[in-house]
């Protein structure tokens, strides 16, 4: 099965109920291992990235990713086409809870065409790369005006095998309480969606909005790829 027929073939009244509740949920085995192997392989200077970010450098953390050039690689232009409107509804439900107006098209290329023409016009997939003792800096992947509340990550690389260390981690900022903290427990091919700012939360008296960041721990040990997949493109 390929990834964008399982992504159809995805049970996603469940995983609407668990973004409900969790603010990110895991899909198993998205990617196989050839395909998760092809992925990393890209890795590296040319002219498939427009971009190289050193993460020491701007105070991210310690590690590098690079940010593909459009067009994207055929797997990565098709897992967003392919996710994006089975998540365009949870989008629309979530920001008419928040009482949001925005309002997302059903398919990803409309989506686009709307950040292109208000001038987000640069390509915001892109691949990760750490090495021992990289981590990333908790944040928010916002890029301008137009933002999708969900994001992906699928893990490249296998723990336990090819790294140690490295967990995704997510922390929850709830009004009038302590900070909530998920240590995500993915594997190689697996991918996360996850909110990338805010989420409605059901209360005694109605919805409120919790905001989140996520960061990765600082491997102990190996090497670590990651695919991120965010639907907004950046100014």
């Amino acid at each position: 099965m390929t990834a964008d027929e399982q992504i159809a073939a995805t049970n996603w009244y469940s995983v609407t109920s668990q973004l409900d509740t969790h603010g990110w949920v895991i899909l198993p085995g998205l990617l196989d291992d050839a395909a998760c192997d092809a992925l990393s392989a890209l890795y590296g200077p040319g002219d498939l990235f427009r971009s190289h970010v050193v993460m020491q450098r701007h105070g991210f953390g310690r590690g590098e990713y690079r940010y593909f050039s459009y067009p994207l690689p055929p797997l990565v232009e098709a897992l967003r086409a392919a996710l994006y409107p089975q998540m365009a509804p949870i989008a629309n439900r979530w920001h008419e809870r928040m009482g949001n107006p925005v309002r997302f098209p059903a398919s990803d290329a409309a989506f686009i065409d709307r950040c292109h023409a208000a001038g987000q016009t640069r390509p915001t997939p892109l691949l990760l790369q750490y090495g021992p003792g990289d981590y990333n800096c908790l944040h928010q992947d916002l890029y301008g005006e137009h933002v999708f509340p969900l994001q992906a990550v699928v893990l490249l690389s296998a723990p336990g095998e090819d790294f140690d260390g490295g967990e995704l981690v997510l922390t929850e900022q709830r009004p009038r309480m302590q900070n909530r903290v998920a240590v995500i427990p993915v594997r190689k091919g697996d991918a996360v969606v996850f909110a990338v700012n805010r989420r409605p939360v059901q209360g005694a008296r109605g919805d409120y909005q919790v905001k989140l960041r996520h960061g990765v721990s600082a491997l102990r040990s190996g090497h670590r790829h990651t695919l991120g997949i965010i639907f907004h493109d950046a100014a």
